[in-house]
């Protein structure tokens, strides 16, 4: 885990658009957003298709560059890196969930999740230690010799939420996590996500659609037409 920058913010976003051309026509996907987001915040994005929330979330993983304003994380202007230490950014700092698992299938659980370590240098006697600490930690520890095709799909999004954590990252972001589960399911899911936030001080920026999932955040933000609407500051919602 990096060195933090000595205050409670993590993020930044002062005048961040994201506009693609389309042809002779401007999407303002996400259009001069003001944003702060505290360290071990659980923080919720709502909005409907085709709102911004998952181009919002690709900017805050270092995943897209803003066309527009200024996106700092932990104290460091992400649009004046380059990409290699971008790439530093994702691989140490920040964990990604989606809706979809993305497992390796000829891989078991703790296989999939040990995977993620190597690109930091870790031995694989130290790999195979955290890996089997995050599986324990997710209720997994019975099934990390599981193949995916033997994992329900609750189970699989533990193994993809442990694969996340793998290199202790600071933040978590979460692209629908929970939208190709059953409701008691995602319910389990986002009760890890808490969890895990508030033992590890870990930042989560979950986007959904559901709000029983987003009314479990600690704030929830809204968004339409690549705008933020209304919202509660940290730690008021």
């Amino acid at each position: 885990m990096s060195e933090t920058n000595g205050n409670g913010k993590l993020y930044k976003l002062d005048n961040v658009s994201r506009v693609f051309r389309v042809g002779s026509q401007e999407v303002r996907a996400v259009d001069a957003i003001d944003l702060d987001i505290d360290r071990g915040e659980f923080v919720a994005v709502q909005g409907p298709s085709g709102s911004g929330k998952s181009t919002l979330l690709q900017l805050l993983g270092a995943l897209d560059k803003p066309t527009g304003g200024s996106l700092s994380f932990d104290g460091r202007e992400l649009t004046k890196l380059g990409q290699g230490d971008l790439t530093k950014v994702r691989s140490r700092d920040i964990g990604f969930i989606f809706q979809t698992f993305n497992l390796i299938p000829t891989l078991t659980a703790e296989e999939n999740v040990e995977l993620a370590m190597v690109p930091i240098g870790l031995n694989r006697g130290k790999r195979r230690a955290r890996g089997t600490d995050l599986l324990e930690q997710v209720g997994l520890a019975s099934r990390s010799k599981h193949l995916p095709s033997k994992l329900s799909g609750g189970e699989q999004q533990r193994v993809a939420i442990a694969r996340a954590l793998a290199n202790e990252p600071r933040v978590l972001l979460a692209d629908e996590p929970t939208g190709n589960l059953d409701s008691q399911t995602a319910d389990e899911v986002v009760a890890i996500l808490r969890k895990l936030s508030a033992e590890r001080d870990v930042t989560v920026v979950l986007v959904t659609h559901a709000d029983e999932v987003a009314q479990r955040a600690s704030r929830r933000l809204r968004m339409r037409d690549g705008k933020l609407l209304d919202q509660p500051a940290p730690g008021l919602s």
